[in-house]
């Protein structure tokens, strides 16, 4: 814990009240370079004396302040799953997306080792103009399988495909209706088209019926988007009606598996599966690599003319490198592995339903959560998160917390992800250690309320 320095303390302070007095977004704010002088045109030209630079710095002044570590880019010592080693010391982990515990297994290690050495670590350039290898091929018909679609196509980044493909199939003249808890490669991809966009509140059908009802007449074309598992707070759209509402109103209904893809359903095929519907009844299928599938990238898997329609025209498929062949390799083992060692999506959901039930029988606030995969404890104060990941830490504990703005203030949380890997015990032991920590936290005396709390 950082010792308290009643000078450090209150130039800090001091800093907290200008910023506040003077937000980053204000154009009267006097920026650094105006002060001592280094200007070109009037405009700030060093990115230290940004005013958003200014707001990051402060947080972590006043984190340093309270006796918080920062804890963002922990830095880990090797493979990270139900557990790993943070500057050599061993914790239980609870952020990662590994889901089936499948990084690091043996077959998916060997498909990597034997795409490097047949193909090396790089395509080097982009499949469309300098061609493809087959191992592009192989994953690409294995996924295509897994969403009963007639093709996919796969990306370089997950993020880049939402943005990619959104931006390219929407413009200025199209709709897009999505809930508000929506990935932010989603939101970036809505902005990119310039097409008008309508966020609902989340998990309201009503709303984006009327969102539908009210506006769909007036644009070419409208993209319905929503998670197949929300990755914020762990639950999952109605898709039935949800299929309904696009052939109304005659839209293309896309939903993101990122967090679905070997979570949900009997044997891991996503929010169709769990919930009986026939995948062709989606038409736009997106997924990513990087989480049960233990890679990096992303991918759409539908109707052949869209996905052929994409490999001409995406930008980030058509102008940039395909996606490294052991990256491409891994991820194909990765779902064969996932489809012939079923016990592990049977352990994740064991696991998923445990923790939930302990959680709520000791006062915890999952929120949403179905308890399968991702499970957030709420905690309602973005210090207070801050801090409870902090005790967890010294108790042995990897948890991240999210906070505003990336959630409300009053709904700031850790997120646990569950794997099929974790035992019971780690489970108990973790929920045991917020149940104690979390009431002392909410209780007592804080620097950082004291910081939030300044009269101006």
């Amino acid at each position: 814990m950082t010792a308290y320095n009643p000078a450090e303390a209150q130039a800090t302070i001091d800093r907290v009240r200008r910023v506040l007095k003077n937000p980053p977004v204000a154009a009267t704010r006097q920026s650094e370079s105006a002060r001592t002088g280094a200007k070109s045109g009037g405009r700030d030209v060093n990115f230290a004396t940004l005013p958003e630079y200014e707001v990051i710095n402060l947080a972590k002044a006043v984190g340093h302040l309270a006796g918080l570590e920062d804890p963002y880019f922990r830095l880990h010592d090797g493979l990270a799953r139900e557990t790993t080693s943070l500057n050599g010391r061993q914790v239980v982990n609870f952020s990662s997306y590994d889901y089936l515990g499948l990084n690091g297994h043996p077959d998916v290690v060997a498909a990597a080792k034997a795409a490097i050495d047949q193909y090396g670590t790089s395509v080097s350039a982009s499949r469309l103009t300098a061609g493809e290898r087959q191992v592009h091929r192989d994953l690409e018909a294995a996924l295509a399988r897994i969403h009963d679609a007639e093709a996919a196509i796969s990306f370089v980044s997950g993020h880049a495909t939402n943005v990619s493909v959104i931006g390219g199939l929407l413009g200025p003249e199209d709709l897009i209706v999505t809930d508000v808890s929506i990935h932010n490669s989603v939101t970036e991809g809505a902005k990119l088209s310039g097409a008008k966009r309508i966020l609902c509140p989340h998990g309201d059908l009503e709303a984006i019926e009327r969102a539908l009802r009210l506006n769909r007449s007036r644009y070419r074309r409208t993209l319905i988007v929503v998670e197949g598992l929300y990755g914020m707070d762990g639950d999952v759209p109605d898709l039935a009606q949800l299929i309904k509402l696009k052939r109304r109103y005659s839209a293309w209904l896309m939903v993101d598996e990122a967090h679905s893809l070997g979570v949900l359903g009997a044997t891991g095929r996503g929010i169709a599966e769990e919930q009986d519907i026939d995948p062709s009844d989606v038409d736009i299928w997106m997924g990513t690599l990087s989480k049960t599938l233990v890679a990096a990238g992303g991918y759409i898997a539908g109707a052949r003319p869209l996905i052929e329609l994409l490999k001409f025209t995406s930008p980030s498929f058509v102008y940039s490198v395909g996606t490294p062949p052991p990256v491409a390799a891994a991820a194909t083992a990765a779902l064969g592995v996932m489809q012939r060692e079923s016990w592990r999506l049977k352990k994740l959901r064991q696991n998923g339903r445990n923790f939930a039930a302990l959680a709520t029988a000791r006062g915890l606030d999952i929120g949403l959560s179905i308890g399968a995969s991702i499970i957030p404890v709420i905690v309602g104060s973005s210090p207070h998160a801050v801090i409870l990941s902090q005790r967890l830490l010294e108790r042995g504990y990897n948890l991240f917390p999210a906070i505003f703005p990336g959630v409300a203030e009053n709904q700031a949380r850790l997120r646990f992800f569950m794997t099929s890997r974790h035992s019971i015990e780690q489970i108990e032991g973790v929920i045991d250690a917020i149940a104690t920590e979390l009431p002392g936290i909410r209780s007592g005396p804080s620097f950082v309320n004291t910081i939030a709390g300044i009269d101006v």
